[in-house]
């Protein structure tokens, strides 16, 4: 029996006796259940699993399904080891799934201010796309690998932006900048022993600060306008050039070979008339008649109609239409 106090009145409930044997049977069912469930864990296709028993490390599971000790004896860290991330520096990405990918606002100012080598000051935004090859060394090495690979990654960015002028870090620079921030980011996370390989370090946004951002960019805008002005008199002149080059070499060629033309004609005409010569030697007479045939050959057919009469011949006027030729004697 048992007496509840209810509004000032005492009432007596009477509560049913319950078998232990039910007790236990429930016990052993919940017992089985837990046992059942904490035993099995599955790794999926992207990751591996770091197997701790007692917390100490244990050893490293594959993707697929998995046995371990029940009642919470072995415990699974799941490390996405396939996955590539990314920490932003100076700005931030809406919709993002990494909880350290980015700084609250107030830090994000922070960070991206610099101050480069010629004491100068510059406003840095990048990226560093990073992933974990060394799951054991990511967990236990260091308490929190994500925040200290945002801190080496400030540090080495630092360095590399003082160690130029703020003409490099904003303008020619920026590749040379990513090159080395991405080495020595690599060399100081090997020394920490973080198990992260990092991929890329890239520049984004690289400003000067604000009260000077409109000067500088008129400067910019200054410098490129030149610089096209350059390239496309640069390209006339490589057009105009060859072109004049070429058209020379062609007067050239023409010119010599007009001159190769007339210098073979006249050795042509002149061994020509070395042997007209030589035969007019042998024999005046017929030569002369050759030589005055042959013209007379050349010359008639380009003369006009005409009527050749014997110089004697009289009274021809009316068997001839003077009109239609000319009369030659």
């Amino acid at each position: 029996m048992l007496e509840l106090d209810i509004g000032g009145k005492k009432v007596q409930v009477e509560i049913p006796k319950i078998k232990a044997r039910f007790v236990w049977a429930g016990i052993a069912i919940v017992f089985l259940a837990v046992g059942a469930l904490t035993s099995f864990y599955t790794v999926q296709a992207d990751e591996e699993g770091i197997v701790l028993r007692f917390g100490k490390y244990i050893k490293t599971e594959a993707p697929g399904l998995h046995f371990k000790l029940p009642f919470f004896i072995e415990r699974v860290e799941k490390v996405e080891v396939r996955r590539q991330m990314k920490q932003e520096f100076g700005f931030s990405t809406e919709g993002n799934t990494n909880r350290n990918q980015y700084a609250i606002p107030r830090e994000q100012e922070q960070e991206k201010q610099m101050v480069t080598g010629d004491l100068n000051a510059a406003r840095v935004e990048w990226v560093v796309q990073y992933r974990i090859d060394k799951p054991k060394e990511y967990l236990f090495n260091v308490r929190n690998a994500d925040e200290t690979l945002r801190d080496a990654s400030e540090s080495v960015m630092r360095e590399v932006v003082g160690d130029r002028t703020v003409d490099e870090v904003i303008t020619v620079g920026r590749q040379e900048i990513e090159a080395e921030s991405l080495l020595k980011l690599q060399m100081l996370v090997n020394k920490y022993e973080m198990g992260i390989s990092i991929d890329q370090v890239q520049l984004k946004n690289v400003k000067p600060p604000q009260p000077v951002e409109l000067s500088f960019n008129e400067v910019n805008r200054a410098e490129q306008e030149r610089a096209t002005a350059i390239n496309v008199a640069l390209g006339e002149k490589n057009k105009k050039i060859p072109k004049a080059k070429g058209e020379a070499i062609q007067v050239i060629s023409q010119a010599n070979g007009y001159a190769a033309k007339r210098v073979n004609e006249a050795e042509g005409d002149a061994a020509r008339f070395e042997a007209l010569f030589t035969v007019y030697q042998k024999a005046p007479e017929v030569t002369r008649r050759r030589i005055y045939l042959e013209t007379m050959q050349k010359v008639m057919p380009l003369l006009e109609r005409k009527i050749i009469i014997d110089e004697d011949t009289k009274q021809i006027l009316p068997l001839l239409q003077l009109n239609q030729g000319g009369i030659q004697r």
